[in-house]
């Protein structure tokens, strides 16, 4: 089965498509269950983050799977597939698996060394493990083993590279940029919308830069208490946002909102009269939390995530710096990862050639042992024990060669020559042509 991934992230699409394909994680085990039970995929896992959505699949018919997520992501953007093919990008087996490491790497992030997209691939993969079709679950031997490879590969690069040294993670690229508007922001009066992984982020940077006061508004109060009260901050109750508003030097967003937390409504009602001194205000969230007509108000500089690759980009140079040795342990990774996968289509032929080869061995040791019936027990089993050390003496080569073969990519022409040279698809006739023999 052919292993496959198609999607779209920050280099195929910008903003306002990848923000109408993101699926938030109570989606996704519907999507999966559906892939897999309508027969498209025999494994499934979905990657959603703010820049990427990506379905890893494990396949029996590769068009059949490629067309059903393909309608899925047309059917919630309303376009015809066919306007879609700009936006994704397919990748198949090594393609596929290569394409995955370099996502946990942090390779593949739009900023590069990024760490939070190992821990986001790690909780799709999760939410796959817990998500059962009709015929069970979506996840089975073969994605099982690639995510936990591929965030092993995450690690090790991690561990073994300075590609996340001083790592500028979106939190980090946002904070920059409030500090390219106001200069120090120690002082600064600051309100985080949200309460998740990235948000603590922020909060935890925001502090580190001297920011003054820090608020946390979350639609579960208490978990912006609860983060709020880790970074010394103030929560907010969701319903008192607006009042939050005046007096806020930065906005920082990052919800997993299906729709605009911050319409041009809800900011006009804070500020009925515009702002009265500038407002920084940075989106880092997909879909977008802000209305983008916010942008447009008085004294309001308005960003989004697209809006931070500059800063990103002029923070990279040491970690670019560590991308060889990065690209090393991903190479090294899919080979080995490749030379298990492509193996496990020799071992069917392995299995057989060695019960066909039990076959021959029993029905001539049988047909010898009835001439040599006058020989002791323990001769007869010294006999069994020798025609047993000779066939696996014999295979062990042939065996090693099958799987080197699967490896190299010409397993399939070899296992073809292998099953013909010794009948492995005909019913056996070694038995009966020693009994012709004897006769």
């Amino acid at each position: 089965m052919p292993i496959v991934v198609l999607g779209t992230n920050h280099n195929t699409a910008p903003i306002d498509v990848r923000e109408r394909f993101a699926m938030a994680r109570t989606e996704a085990p519907a999507v999966l269950a559906d892939l897999v039970d309508s027969g498209a995929a025999a494994e499934a896992v979905l990657v959603s983050t703010c820049n990427r959505t990506e379905i890893y699949l494990s396949l029996a018919d590769l068009q059949r799977g490629d067309t059903a997520f393909r309608e899925i992501l047309a059917d919630r953007v309303d376009v015809p597939m066919e306007a879609l093919r700009g936006y994704l990008y397919l990748h198949r087996d090594k393609a596929a698996v290569r394409h995955l490491f370099k996502v946990t790497s942090g390779l593949d992030s739009m900023v590069l060394g990024e760490p939070q997209i190992q821990g986001q691939v790690k909780e799709a993969y999760q939410l796959a493990q817990e998500t059962r079709g009709l015929g069970g679950q979506v996840v089975g031997s073969t994605l099982n083993r690639l995510f936990q490879a591929a965030l092993r590969v995450g690690g090790r690069v991690r561990s073994e590279t300075e590609i996340g040294v001083g790592a500028a993670s979106i939190s980090g690229a946002a904070v920059e940029l409030a500090k390219k508007i106001f200069g120090s922001l120690r002082g600064r009066n600051a309100l985080v919308i949200g309460a998740g992984e990235m948000s603590e982020l922020t909060l935890e940077l925001l502090r580190s830069e001297g920011v003054r006061n820090c608020v946390v508004a979350n639609r579960t109060y208490e978990r912006a208490r609860e983060l709020a009260g880790k970074w010394g901050g103030k929560a907010v109750s969701w319903a008192d946002l607006e009042k939050s508003l005046p007096g806020t030097d930065i906005v920082i967003c990052s919800t997993a909102a299906p729709h605009p937390v911050l319409s041009l409504e809800r900011f006009r009602t804070a500020h009925p009269k515009a702002a009265s001194h500038p407002l920084c205000i940075i989106d880092i969230a997909i879909p977008r939390d802000v209305d983008p007509r916010v942008g447009d108000e008085p004294n309001v500089f308005l960003y989004n995530i697209d809006d931070l690759r500059q800063i990103v980009d002029d923070s990279l140079d040491r970690r670019r710096a560590e991308i060889p040795r990065a690209e090393e342990i991903v190479a090294n990774s899919v080979a080995e990862f490749w030379s298990w996968y492509s193996s496990l289509a020799v071992v069917p032929t392995i299995r057989d050639l060695r019960s066909r080869g039990e076959t021959v061995r029993k029905s001539e040791l049988e047909r010898t042992l009835r001439r040599l019936s006058h020989l002791p027990a323990e001769d007869q089993q010294a006999i069994d024990a020798l025609t047993r050390s000779l066939l696996n003496k014999f295979l062990h080569t042939p065996t090693v060669r099958l799987r080197e073969a699967a490896g190299n990519g010409h397993g399939t022409a070899v296992l073809d020559s292998v099953r013909y040279l010794f009948e492995l698809d005909e019913e056996p006739k070694e038995a009966e042509q020693s009994e012709q023999a004897e006769e």
